[in-house]
């Protein structure tokens, strides 16, 4: 109710500034603010503005910073966000299955990476189980901004890991220059036979306002693969499991031999959304409200030994959500004032195969951001801020593993920067205050109930030098502070879709770490490279593990739970993560009208529990190279990734068979001065059995096999 009360005081005092401003109004063919995302960069020659509080050229920020859109954008999007991004240096994804795939970043995953709709939180479950979902659309995506390192930190200090930002124009940010924009995409793909495409589109209903609306659809069948649906070593139980229980319901033998396709994996999406934007001199102010519908099914977790049982649960996922986005532009100390904010009520059902609910999950939450950005005075500059989260979430069903509980959070901060000719430096600050409420409307004490209050100050400072005009040297330093989530404190029930019985501790304390980044940037004449190398150390990290059945049935005991499920409890221990990350593209020759460019990523994380081993589930080394003729209407590529072994793993975990994927792409834009253009690209060419090894399901769900697409993308 505060935050209802907060954001309406806001709104009614930003409304006289734009008001007054509207008495000037904007010409349609101004652009009263920044850069229209959709154009895929600010014209600032070679630097490319990287959103966040302050807007920076990306070679100026200290910390390491990935950035898509345009035909890049185009030609790897995926229905999911973690498979749209996991060609970025220090990015995977988490694969559970091709229809719940989020980004993992430096090996950190669930509550550590941030996943951001246009600079706010998506107000979904995502972060607490690796089978749900991202409630945010890639086919509606202008831009997408991934941020890693120190800088990250100014978003939730559970951001350790980094922050994805997904831009789009749901709430216009310029007005049509003609009056009108319509952009549209529609891809077919033949891994999973996959049906998708978005539209969206701008009005100007008057010089200042301008109307949007927007929708996609996505219709896909079971996933392709290029092999076994199984992993060796899983069809290797399987068989076995045969031999010793040849009159189990369950036919072993035929779950060893699927192979070519995946089941459960087809999925059916569709979103809707509309906006409203007044933009005048003195700033904008704009809403939007959205939906979005998705029924789509999770790989098969087989049951490998006698007396297991297996589900092929389907989730249906309804939210529907609000925004606000507010920016007065200002004089004197102040450039700006900005006002984000977004409210979603979010429900998902885990359907059985006969199509009756087994357990439903319901969140309703809000979101709000307000910065105060400050003008740029003899090098120094700077934003200050604050923000506000409150989640109600609840579990309903049989294998609910939560209570009903409540998350609120609060936080200020701060990012200042100077600059004093070749040598830069920026120090930010967050002070955060959680409470966590746990509450169940049972008798029983099969969860626990009560609440934890944590106060957590995170801090980082950085600064770079100019060695010449194009290369740049960098050190960032971070101390972090982190509280634990509803699921690591109050967990306590059988879950289907991890096919585990989760056991959190309500007595966790505040995960502490510190981090240490290096940075080198080269951006030159047919040249450039961003290169990164971080150490993080933690006390009291937060992990899962597998754990003897006796420590959860004791925990069930009271409720009259059976544990017919692998037994996984929260942790904590000190651990230390350190790894590098480079991305370099280098002008090999020009032939003809054609720029022919070589490019190469590659990747490490190496992450350990002191006491324990390594951390579970981190993505091997990687390296990837790519080469590339452009030109004005025709593009050209081919690339391979080569994913090494990862033998490297935590006691439950079975080690990862690396590969090679060869893919290739063709980019058409016949019409000089239009946006439109086709693209065709071929993915795992030679149809290879890829298994990601930050995936709970690497073992029953591979990777697609051969995957041919067509894009089409028009923009008017």
């Amino acid at each position: 109710m505060r935050t209802t009360l907060l954001i309406g005081a806001a709104v009614a005092a930003l409304m006289p500034v734009l008001a007054h401003a509207s008495d000037d109004p904007v010409p349609a063919t101004a652009a009263p603010v920044a850069a229209d995302p959709a154009d895929g960069q600010t014209n600032t020659g070679k630097d490319i503005i990287v959103t966040g509080v302050i807007e920076r050229g990306e070679k100026d920020v200290l910390s390491g910073t990935s950035i898509v859109s345009g035909q890049e954008l185009t030609r790897d999007l995926k229905p999911t966000i973690g498979e749209t991004l996991a060609k970025l240096p220090g990015v995977s994804a988490s694969s559970f299955g091709p229809n719940a795939s989020k980004p993992i970043l430096r090996g950190f995953q669930g509550d550590r990476v941030r996943v951001l709709s246009d600079g706010i939180g998506a107000v979904d479950v995502s972060n607490t189980s690796a089978d749900h979902a991202v409630v945010i659309d890639p086919l509606l995506a202008d831009r997408v901004e991934v941020l890693r390192g120190p800088a990250a930190l100014l978003y939730g200090s559970s951001a350790v890991g980094g922050v994805v930002n997904v831009i789009d124009s749901r709430i216009p940010r310029t007005v049509p220059d003609k009056g009108y924009r319509l952009n549209g995409i529609a891809t077919y793909g033949s891994a999973s036979n996959e049906r998708s495409g978005g539209i969206a589109g701008d009005l100007a209903l008057t010089k200042t306002l301008v109307f949007h609306v927007d929708g996609s659809y996505l219709k896909t069948d079971d996933l392709k693969i290029g092999g076994y649906v199984l992993s060796p070593i899983a069809r290797a139980q399987a068989n076995a499991a045969a031999i010793a229980a040849p009159n189990d319901p369950i036919d072993f033998a035929a779950t060893a031999r699927l192979k070519g396709t995946l089941p459960n994996s087809a999925a059916e999406t569709w979103t809707a959304g509309a906006g409203l934007a007044l933009i005048t001199d003195g700033g904008s102010l704009g809403i939007a409200y959205s939906h979005y519908d998705s029924l789509y099914g999770i790989p098969i977790r087989y049951a490998l030994n006698p007396g297991d049982e297996q589900e092929a649960p389907r989730l249906d996922l309804v939210q529907n959500r609000l925004d606000l986005r507010a920016e007065v532009n200002a004089t004197g100390f102040l450039k700006s004032i900005r006002l984000r904010a977004a409210a979603a009520q979010y429900r998902h059902f885990e359907l059985g195969e006969d199509g009756s609910i087994g357990t439903a999950f319901y969140n309703k939450g809000i979101e709000a951001r307000l910065e105060l950005v400050q003008s740029t005075r003899g090098g120094w500059s700077g934003a200050s801020g604050a923000q506000f989260f409150n989640r109600d979430f609840n579990v309903v069903g049989d294998e609910a593993f939560l209570p009903r509980n409540n998350t609120e959070q609060v936080g200020l901060f701060t990012l200042q920067q100077f600059e004093f000719g070749k040598f830069k430096a920026e120090a930010g600050a967050r002070y955060e205050k959680t409470n966590l409420t746990a509450r169940t409307l049972t008798d029983d004490l099969r969860f626990f109930r009560g609440s934890r209050s944590f106060s957590s100050v995170s801090a980082s400072a950085g600064a770079s030098y100019g060695i010449s005009d194009d290369w740049r040297i960098g050190l960032n330093v971070s101390r972090t502070e982190r509280a634990p989530s509803d699921e690591e404190l109050f967990a306590n029930g059988p879950h289907a879709g991890t096919q585990a019985y989760e056991l959190g501790n309500p007595n966790f304390k505040l995960e502490k770490s510190w981090g240490f980044e290096a940075t080198l940037h080269g951006h030159g004449q047919g040249y450039s490279i961003d290169a990164s190398a971080y150490y993080n150390t933690f006390s009291n990290y937060i992990f899962d593990g597998q754990a003897p059945q006796a420590t959860c049935e004791a925990a069930a005991a009271p409720s009259g739970r059976t544990v017919d499920l692998p037994c996984f409890v929260y942790s904590q221990a000190d651990a230390r993560y350190y790894g590098f990350e480079v991305d370099a593209s280098l002008k090999l020759a020009t032939i003809g009208s054609f720029a022919i460019n070589a490019d190469g990523v590659a990747d490490y994380v190496h992450a350990t529990i002191k006491n324990v081993g390594p951390v579970p589930r981190i993505p091997p080394m990687r390296l990837l190279g790519g080469i590339e003729a452009q030109s004005d209407k025709l593009s050209g590529r081919i690339e391979v990734e080569h994913v090494f072994d990862q033998n490297r793993i935590a006691a439950f975990e079975t080690p990862t068979a690396g590969y090679t994927m060869v893919n290739a792409s063709l980019n058409v834009a016949p019409w000089t001065g239009n946006k439109t253009s086709l693209t065709l690209s071929a993915n795992n060419i030679f149809d290879v059995d890829a298994r990601r090894a930050s995936s709970v399901l690497k073992d029953f769900a591979p990777l697609a096999g051969r995957d041919i697409r067509l894009t089409l993308k028009v923009a008017i």
